[in-house]
């Protein structure tokens, strides 16, 4: 094997101090993100070798000019970490968060203030509206005490409104906040004394971002995929038709985690969000007891989701295959569940890649109704998951 050769041994975790910040040099530099770390990291075996190669890939990318992160920036950043009281959790740790540790874009690197035996521990995530109602305020308090009294660490996001309810009455039995920002950057301004509480009272304050950074509108929908696969279930309290807390659903989704909601008045706006996941599938939330019985079901809920949607090709060859009756005209059609659109997410995302396909193509391949594939395709679009080219051409995004 010559010396440029990428390693064919699966990367191990760092163990020293020089390792670590070859890792944090790797994760800190221009256009690597943690999909590409996880990439460079598996080619080739160390995030030193990776460093080194680092250059050389950028220009065969045709990118000019390029310089990984300075040892200096990095070094700075670790000794602001240290200075904190934060711990570095690498992924491959003893102490890094096993349910996200299998996920592709599972960050790299974690900074964690607080106890991180927290994360070994069942976590349940309540999300929800930043103005939220009293009646939201007040579910999300009863939820995340009687979840915290039965064993469960409860996971939030420290913003205002039900994370800060959540927080507040699961500090006794240890809660864990995702910050969108550096984890020693108090955000917003106003939960200052609640992060410090939640310090003080054995909890855990997580981010994959650097010290010292101002979270910026960007940095949300990554934060809002932590908090999803943390957990073995996502509980959303209150959310508008188009709000932070629906992403967060949606990475629930994609990551094969449980989904509920509370359901709301139908005029009210906050409720829109929630009273939308529950009529596409997602538990109704009355009480944590419901919670907890949903909880069981999430090993299966995968494989059950394969079982009615994978593979949709043979589905559909069979069903043409078979002696068919004539149908009722007006027959409504069976509505997908949660479970079923996001198989189907998967499966398009499967079928797409960086080269372009054409979307009558893509949806022959699949197997499935243009009707059903065509919303589905919009929502992924939206996400920045699929790239609509001329000539009616999809790809990866």
């Amino acid at each position: 094997m010559t010396k440029d050769a990428p390693s064919t041994h699966p990367p191990l975790p760092p163990t020293t101090e020089a390792e670590r910040l070859s890792c944090l040099r790797l994760l800190r530099s221009r256009r690597v993100g943690a999909t590409t770390f996880h990439r460079l990291m598996q080619e080739h075996g160390s995030a030193a070798a990776a460093l080194d190669a680092l250059p050389s890939i950028a220009a065969a990318a045709g990118v000019e000019n390029y310089t990984i992160c300075p040892e200096g920036v990095a070094l700075a950043e670790y000794r602001a970490g240290r200075a904190a009281g934060a711990q570095l959790l690498c992924w491959g740790d003893a102490a890094y968060p096993e349910e996200i540790s299998d996920l592709s874009d599972a960050p790299p690197l974690l900074w964690a203030m607080g106890d991180p035996a927290l994360l070994a521990r069942p976590m349940v995530a309540l999300v929800g509206a930043r103005n939220a109602s009293s009646l939201g305020t007040r579910m999300a308090r009863k939820l995340a005490g009687d979840l915290s009294d039965l064993g469960y660490v409860v996971v939030s996001g420290l913003a205002r409104g039900v994370d800060t309810a959540a927080h507040l009455a699961s500090l006794q039995g240890g809660t864990v906040a995702v910050q969108a920002g550096g984890v020693d950057v108090m955000y917003p301004a106003e939960n200052t004394r609640l992060a410090e509480d939640i310090l003080a009272n054995g909890g855990l304050r997580l981010s994959e971002m650097p010290m010292g950074l101002q979270p910026q509108a960007r940095h949300f929908p990554a934060r809002n995929r932590i908090i999803s696969g943390l957990v073995r279930a996502v509980v959303v309290v209150e959310a508008a038709a188009r709000s932070g807390s629906l992403i967060t659903a949606r990475c629930a989704l994609d990551q094969g985690r449980e989904v509920l909601a509370v359901p709301g008045h139908p005029f009210d706006a906050r409720a829109g969000g929630c009273n939308m996941l529950i009529r596409d599938g997602a538990t109704l939330v009355r009480s944590a007891e419901d919670i907890v019985e949903a909880l069981p079901q999430i090993d299966a809920a995968p494989k059950q989701a394969e079982l009615d949607l994978q593979p949709v090709a043979q589905k559909t060859q069979q069903q043409a295959s078979r002696p068919t009756r004539a149908q009722p005209a007006d027959k409504p059609k069976p509505k997908r569940s949660l479970k079923q659109i996001a198989a189907l997410h998967q499966l398009i995302l499967d079928r797409l890649g960086p080269s372009p396909v054409a979307e009558d193509q893509l949806i022959r391949d699949l197997g499935a109704p243009a009707q059903s594939v065509a919303p589905v395709l919009i929502d992924l679009e939206l996400d920045g998951k699929v790239r609509r080219q001329p000539g009616g051409l999809l790809s990866r995004g």
